[in-house]
């Protein structure tokens, strides 16, 4: 193998890919990555076996070939090298030789044999939409993803396909995310599977905002993202995710408008008064205004006002306000809409997209509880 590759398209390369290579793998070939040189192109290819990546640049290839590296260590070479042309040769299958003007170095790397074959993507069926209505679904989703739990399916985002609309649902149990968009499809292609949550945050790593088209091929058990020289392939969770549509609330009795920035900023005051037990705020409703308090015994009390659209008897629920700032953090619009039912039901909150997000209440008497303890103090 021999070829001349621009020294910042591999840097750009090598670096998308890194978060892929696993720190710790389970078999020595998963920390290396795979350099192909092939019909006028380099091809980097990585793998943790659950998530895989490919990207490819434009290069000079004097001979084809493969080798696979250590993928971290070479990214720290690439990175320092300052002339803008880098040849790597490979004469055997197992060193390669990165030259750079004067300089010359010999990395120890493994056979292409020994690299986890990636799948082939022919043939199965594709789903077309803009780069940046798939990277905004998939943000305002895969924060609600759940992170190591027991329940293993919540550790991913649950992607549906019914007659040319696609939905994505992130929950961890405690809040809930969904965002719906039309796509190009095949009108008979439907199903439901769980993107791991990795995918997921790489998948949005490598999409853009812009409008340019991007495809999603789907397999029985695997999904595939094109998008520009970038393909991301992963396995899909296997289970059944949890039937979360019947948590998001309906027929809602209090419906109202609140300004976003103001909230997300008494929010931030508020939280400060949490404990870490119960990170529980008590939200008070009556008309024209909002009353957020909290207690700790360790800090003391805070208490917050702002002006509401609400109207009718005094109404009181609690919230996690970490939860309630990541809702709010994935809006854009000024104002948003909450809905809800009373103090032991979940809230909905909207905005102007397709995108809804559930929050589940806490114990009012959590924040109570702390009051009564103080006072015994």
């Amino acid at each position: 193998m021999k070829a001349v590759i621009s020294k910042s398209d591999l840097v750009t390369m090598i670096g998308r890919i890194q978060s892929i290579v696993a720190s710790k793998p389970a078999i020595p070939i998963l920390a290396n990555i795979l350099i192909e040189a092939m019909d006028d192109q380099v091809i980097i290819s990585a793998t943790d076996l659950m998530v895989s990546m490919r990207c490819f640049m434009e290069a000079k290839v004097i001979e084809e070939g493969a080798i696979s590296l250590p993928g971290k260590k070479l990214f720290q070479l690439i990175r320092e090298l300052t002339s803008p042309q880098i040849k790597i040769s490979a004469s055997t299958s197992e060193i390669a030789e990165i030259t750079t003007g004067s300089s010359v170095f010999k990395i120890n790397g493994m056979n292409k044999a020994e690299f986890p074959a990636l799948p082939d993507l022919n043939n199965l069926p594709e789903i077309t939409l803009p780069s940046s209505a798939l990277k905004e679904m998939l943000s305002k989703t895969a924060f609600s993803a759940a992170k190591e739990d027991s329940r293993y399916m919540l550790n991913g985002v649950q992607f549906t396909i019914v007659d040319q609309k696609i939905s994505f649902i992130g929950t961890d149990g405690k809040r809930l995310a969904k965002a719906s968009t039309s796509c190009s499809a095949d009108r008979q292609l439907r199903g439901q599977h769980v993107i791991p949550l990795k995918a997921v945050e790489e998948m949005i790593k490598i999409l853009d905002d812009s409008d340019t088209p991007v495809n999603i091929s789907l397999a029985p058990d695997k999904i595939a993202l094109e998008a520009g020289s970038q393909t991301l392939i992963a396995k899909l969770l296997s289970g059944q995710f949890p039937d979360v549509e019947r948590v998001i609330p309906s027929n809602l009795i209090h419906q109202f408008a609140i300004h976003r920035e103001e909230l997300m900023a008494l929010l931030r005051q508020i939280s400060l008064f949490t404990s870490e037990s119960s990170n529980s705020v008590r939200f008070s409703f009556e008309t024209g205004q909002l009353h957020l308090s909290a207690t700790s015994t360790d800090i003391g009390e805070g208490k917050v006002s702002m002006p509401v659209d609400f109207a009718g008897a005094r109404f009181d629920i609690a919230f996690n306000p970490y939860y309630l700032l990541d809702i709010l953090r994935h809006t854009k619009d000024e104002t948003v809409r909450i809905g809800l039912n009373d103090s032991h039901n979940p809230g909905l909150i909207t905005d102007s997209t397709s995108a809804l997000f559930v929050i589940m209440p806490m114990r009012l008497n959590e924040t109570t509880a702390q009051k009564s303890a103080e006072a015994t103090v």
